[in-house]
């Protein structure tokens, strides 16, 4: 079966426009190639992420890593961290992992995966590169409203609703 198909579009290019702010990593390079820790047979360690300039009105963040270039009609989502408190602006490497103490009432959702926790890049061999987006959302209430049984797809639909900003950094990963 061969994997031929078009690149899948920017998915948050789709979404209603909110104001931008900055997110940096010391392990993900915007557009390039991520560690090979951050891949799911060299380690499922979650990226160090920071960022800074969220909206006036945040109360809360979700920070999400999502591959739209996954061979599904639905991409893949990788991590849906749930609930960070507003004054939290970091998260360590490694932090994504099943049980971790995360700050304040904050949660992980199931992945694609299965898991409550990051799962590294994993494209099919010889497949297209593929895009991990690690996006923080700026959230306008203190609580996105869902538990850890929710799926990303729930998250999403929440988050469209009350995102008030939204910070992009996106990795690639090609087996």
């Amino acid at each position: 079966m061969s994997l031929e198909r078009p690149v899948s579009p920017n998915p948050y290019d789709l979404l209603p426009p909110v104001p931008t702010f900055t997110v940096t990593s010391e392990d993900v390079t915007d557009g390039q190639p991520l560690k090979d820790d951050q891949v799911a047979s060299g380690g499922d360690r979650s990226p160090q992420l920071s960022w800074s300039g969220a909206p006036e009105g945040t109360k809360s963040y979700t920070v999400t890593c999502f591959d739209p270039d996954a061979p599904t009609p639905s991409g893949f989502w990788h991590w849906v961290l749930v609930d960070l408190p507003a004054d939290v602006t970091s998260l360590d490497a490694g932090l994504g992992v099943e049980g971790a103490e995360l700050p304040g009432g904050a949660f992980m959702c199931r992945n694609d995966a299965g898991s409550k926790a990051f799962t590294g890049a994993a494209p099919p061999e010889g497949d297209q590169v593929h895009r991990y987006f690690f996006v923080v959302h700026a959230v306008q209430e203190e609580t996105l409203g869902v538990d850890s049984d929710a799926s990303p797809a729930v998250v999403s639909f929440n988050l469209a609703f009350k995102s008030i900003g939204r910070a992009i950094l996106h990795g690639t990963y090609q087996h």
